[in-house]
């Protein structure tokens, strides 16, 4: 049974509920959390409360050091945080030991690095004899919503910079996957942060929302489906909160004609098909010039079918199960409808006859815009294909969506790549390679794709006020 952590102790929920966190490789119950209700977000919201002016005037250097301590800390249990993330999650435990682990403690000393280097400026103004200048300031009680595919490294984008800015957090994991976050709670509570600095609440939907609509909480940060991102909004107006939302995608991957396409294909499989597609910036929709959509729907076909789907824990494994049954219903029901539409299904498209919650990647030719499977976001291991005759119509389709997280352009021209670059409508372009975000740039969508970025310095400015300071210095002035 695993607690909340509010204040700086570990306690049950108010109401003695609790909810259980399956192993999605065989559908068993690893273990239950205690379900937050309306009192314990209160509590939580208290505590961060209390606690927000100490931390805002705690010693840059020495917010620095705790950060950097956590860092230390992940890395001295990296084996264990692997095996819960890939237990909790159905990660694939290379990608966990590989990606996710090492990813975590990066952001964490990434931004250990940015606590002594927040600063204002002076600026020149138009009165005369008129000091001005800038001030960079916590926001103050941050609410970190994140979501359940990679629920340790998005645990990490939220609290590093909130923390590195001076701000209390209260983390609240998705309910299907808390486990990695609640070990991370433990670790960065051995690194020594001040009770209430850092708060966990784990629970459903309705945890989240009750803090989104908290009055004392000054900021939300959500990475989640665009349907809850707005849902969160509706619930933060009426305080006007800060809000920072990483929401749904659809990435457009452009095959060019002169495109390596043996590198197209091996670089679209793992954009398509990494965590099994539970990615918001994985590849979602294919656009193949014609004359050769055919190869590359074939050759697809072909590498998706030779993929190993086994549990996460299995080194042979390279496709691991989706996280719940409701979502491979949900996976299935896209696939079934987009057969229902007209799609040619090449193959897989089906549910593995095994324990768990496992599904074959699904190919499709003969993809058309206005079919579902083209439009709505699945987030499981569906590659559709569209062909197109016309380069000249490539941006229009690419942009036709409300998401614009992410796209992809395979080519060898590099004037083609960087001119589509630059009219594709998407916060992160990745040119001849699969989606891997760094802590040191940016991340984040335009549309319905999100609010606001995270990481690199752009993650500064989400979790900063900024405040002007005038100071007259004429005749009186002392």
């Amino acid at each position: 049974m695993s607690d909340l952590f509010i204040g700086g102790a570990w306690s049950p929920a108010a109401t003695g509920r609790s909810f259980p966190t399956l192993n999605p490789a065989d559908g068993t119950v690893i273990t239950t959390c205690a379900e937050a209700g309306p009192a314990d977000v209160d509590r939580a919201v208290g505590a961060a409360r209390e606690a927000a002016d100490a931390w805002a005037a705690h010693p840059e250097h020495l917010r620095a050091r705790l950060l950097w301590r956590v860092a230390d800390l992940i890395e001295a249990n990296a084996e264990e945080l692997a095996e819960l993330e890939s237990r909790d999650s159905g990660q694939l435990l290379g990608v966990a030991r590989e990606v996710s682990v090492p990813g975590t403690a990066e952001h964490f000393r990434y931004f250990a690095g940015w606590c002594t280097k927040i600063q204002g400026a002076v600026l020149p103004v138009a009165f005369p004899d008129t000091l001005h200048y800038t001030r960079r300031e916590p926001v103050g009680v941050c609410a970190l919503i994140t979501p359940w595919n990679f629920p340790l490294m998005i645990a990490a984008w939220k609290l590093a910079p909130a923390l590195a800015c001076g701000n209390t957090v209260i983390i609240k994991p998705a309910e299907q996957t808390p486990l990695s976050t609640v070990r991370l709670v433990e670790l960065m509570s051995e690194a020594g942060f001040p009770p209430g600095v850092v708060n966990l609440l784990t629970g459903g939907p309705g945890t989240g929302r009750a803090l989104a609509a908290h009055p004392a909480v000054d900021k939300i940060s959500f990475t989640g489906s665009t349907e809850v991102g707005r849902s969160l909004v509706s619930a933060a107006a009426g305080g006007l909160k800060r809000l920072t939302l990483e929401l749904g995608g659809k990435a457009p991957s452009i095959i060019a004609a002169d495109a390596d396409l043996d590198a197209a294909v091996a670089g679209n499989l793992t954009g398509a098909l990494f965590h099994s597609g539970q990615v918001c910036a994985a590849y979602a929709r294919f656009y193949v010039d014609r004359k050769r959509a055919d190869e590359f729907t074939e050759k697809m076909a072909a590498g998706a079918a030779a993929l190993r789907i086994g549990p996460g824990d299995d080194p042979a494994s390279w496709l691991g199960p989706l996280v719940s049954e409701e979502h491979l219903r949900s996976v299935d029901a896209h696939v079934r409808g987009a057969v229902y539409e007209g799609a040619d299904l090449v193959g897989g498209g089906r549910r593995v006859d095994r324990p768990g919650f496992f599904y074959e990647p699904a190919v499709f030719a003969g993809v058309t815009d206005d079919m579902a499977i083209a439009r709505e976001e699945v987030f499981g291991p569906v590659i559709p294909v569209l062909a197109y005759d016309d380069p000249d119509e490539l941006v229009a389709r690419a942009n036709a969506l409300e998401y614009g997280l992410a796209a992809s352009i395979w080519t060898r021209d590099l004037s083609t790549a960087h001119r589509l670059a630059a009219r594709i409508r998407a916060g992160a372009i990745f040119i001849n390679m699969i989606h891997v975000p760094d802590a040191a740039t940016t991340w984040g969508g335009y549309k319905a794709s999100g609010w606001g970025r995270e990481m690199g310095p752009y993650a500064i400015d989400a979790y900063t006020e900024v405040k002007g300071v005038w100071t007259h210095l004429g005749p009186g002035s002392r």
